[in-house]
């Protein structure tokens, strides 16, 4: 990785509970102080104020679906609540923030803009777009699985164990909100995008995991690897696929199978079609290098600014995955510097 880091970087290694167990313990005092600031924002954010003890049935809705599904991702959240010192319920809570915040048919500047690019050089970038000022709760990992040969390198935000990142076997895998459908316990889809991580080598081993998963809420998910590119939109129990060796993806569905029953609101899919359409055009001048491609993903309309509202979502940071490298711009893409986390070499 490069020489110097502002952003937290866990290497972690062993098995399930000893993966979570690290991650906690190093991020204890972070994920402690997140869910006392107003139950990690969430009550900054929704209308009106839960509390973990109001949530509780629905947290373990959420985690039986979780265990069934995939019981490694499940014991690794007992770790990290084990390590870090936690409720068990803050440590499900941490993975299903997105969920329990919903959606609202609300204004929205913007949201993830994600491009996937096929090839020798394969390339999966895209913006990261949140509310509730997440930008001080990014880390890194790199997840040292015992057992398997594969390693797994992740962008992290607040204790999650999964939101994008890529393979040892060269799998990268982004995503964008997409709005529509019931939203209920399952498998969150940061859990999911982990789960194909651990497990797939290639974009269709991928798109067949998730399939089987029972997904808790709507989702574009990105995918990458030197053959192929593909973007799969999940809606409820539906999944729709498509392929291509260029792929570009906002916040609005793309396949016509789920276009009309898109619940983003206008203001959103304005801003959705807009930056799809700049982002089309900005390509088609760019070069290979990571640095052309934050160039694409640091101008506005796809560099969202944060107009001060914590409800509202703004540009927390900026990636470009390749073989074996997360770049990173933490924070506002257009004014922090990039850093380069790499798979260690000798494990590739």
């Amino acid at each position: 990785m490069s020489a110097v880091l502002r952003t937290p970087f866990l290497r972690v290694e062993g098995d399930s509970f000893a993966l979570g167990y690290q991650h906690g313990k190093a991020r204890a005092a972070d994920l402690r102080a997140f869910l006392d600031d107003g139950l990690c924002r969430l009550n900054r954010i929704l209308p009106e104020p839960v509390s973990l003890t109001e949530l509780g049935p629905t947290i373990d809705a959420y985690l039986a679906e979780i265990t069934a599904a995939t019981p490694e991702l499940a014991e690794e959240i007992r770790g990290l609540a084990v390590g870090a010192d936690l409720h068990p319920h803050e440590a499900v809570l941490l993975q299903i923030r997105r969920e329990i915040l919903g959606y609202q048919k609300i204004p929205a500047a913007g949201d993830c803009t994600t491009f996937a690019l096929a090839g020798p050089d394969p390339v999966l970038a895209q913006t990261v777009d949140l509310n509730g000022n997440l930008d001080d709760q990014i880390s890194v990992l790199e997840i040292v699985r015992a057992g398997t040969p594969r390693r797994v390198l992740v962008l992290s935000f607040g204790g999650l164990l999964g939101y994008l990142g890529l393979n040892s076997d060269g799998l990268a895998v982004g995503l964008n909100l997409v709005l529509g459908g019931e939203w209920g316990p399952g498998v969150p889809p940061y859990l999911a995008i982990r789960h194909l991580l651990d497990n797939a080598g290639t974009v269709e081993e991928a798109v067949r995991l998730l399939r089987e998963l029972p997904l808790a809420s709507s989702r574009n998910i990105v995918l990458c690897d030197r053959d192929t590119a593909a973007y799969v939109e999940l809606l409820g129990t539906e999944i729709r696929v498509a392929h291509g060796r260029n792929i570009l993806h906002t916040n609005h569905f793309l396949h016509p199978d789920f276009s009309p029953r898109d619940e983003i609101n206008v203001f959103a899919r304005n801003s959705s079609v807009r930056r799809l359409e700049v982002c089309r055009t900005r390509l088609a001048t760019v070069g290979a290098d990571p640095e052309d491609h934050f160039a694409v993903l640091s101008a506005p309309p796809i560099n969202v600014k944060d107009n001060g509202d914590i409800r509202r979502e703004h540009t927390v940071a900026a990636v470009v995955l390749s073989p074996g490298r997360l770049h990173l711009r933490a924070g506002n893409p257009a004014v922090h510097p990039t850093e380069i986390f790499t798979l260690s070499e000798e494990q590739r």
